[in-house]
């Protein structure tokens, strides 16, 4: 037998079949931070913009999309870039991409929603300061591959995403008697609905936020160590 044909067989060996696109680990890259991972539930991350922009659901829902849009596109970036950053200032580079991106969400609401910009100005500055963006890069995006970070980062997203979308619902519902400024009290005939004024003040927020960290432990069986 030759060399060549055993090297073959070795290289035949050794090689591995590609993963598939969507393989069960790669689904729980996303699944897993909505319930058993979630970053505002269990890793209790990213509560400031939870509690702070939850009244109604139109601006929630904005954040929410400009979070995840940040921590994919940000995951993107720096796992295409890992190697070539020495680890001295990997953590400023990752702010210098997170700002650019930020940045480039801020000027793109300013330009084509200038009424929520004004909303939510402050608040999509200070997704730059989110622990779930820099977390996902420093625990994830720099050790992995570009495609898995970005799964990684939409799970992220979407996990809190959900979140605060719930904790808008409850506040806008019970605080406003609407749902996307829908009158639904109103609609339903019931036009002395008593909103709760606590619902629109920050401490409906903390209120809302416990009892779905407490339902969401409670179905997952997750218990603080």
């Amino acid at each position: 037998m030759s060399t060549e044909t055993l090297e073959q067989k070795k290289e035949a060996v050794v090689k591995q079949p590609a993963e598939a696109l969507f393989s069960k680990r790669r689904k729980r890259l996303v699944s897993d931070p909505l319930s058993e991972d979630n970053p505002i539930t269990v890793q209790v991350l990213g509560i400031c913009s939870a509690l702070a922009v939850t009244v109604k659901i139109q601006p929630t829902l904005i954040m929410a999309i400009a979070v995840t849009f940040v921590i994919a596109a940000s995951n993107l970036i720096i796992s295409l870039i890992r190697n070539l950053v020495p680890n001295r200032i990997r953590i400023i580079v990752q702010l210098a991409v997170i700002a650019t991106l930020v940045t480039l969400v801020s000027e793109v609401l300013k330009a084509y929603s200038y009424d929520m910009y004004k909303v939510l100005g402050a608040f999509v500055g200070l997704i730059i300061t989110n622990c779930i963006v820099m977390g996902r890069l420093e625990a994830f995006a720099m050790a992995n591959k570009p495609y898995d970070s970005v799964l990684d980062g939409l799970g992220s997203g979407f996990g809190y995403a959900w979140v605060i979308l719930a904790v808008a619902f409850f506040r806008e519902l019970f605080g406003s008697g609407s749902i996307l400024d829908f009158k639904i009290f109103e609609a339903i005939g019931w036009d002395n609905f008593p909103t709760n004024g606590l619902m629109v003040d920050s401490i409906g927020a903390f209120m809302v936020l416990g009892i779905l960290i407490w339902v969401q432990r409670s179905k997952t069986g997750y218990v603080e160590h």
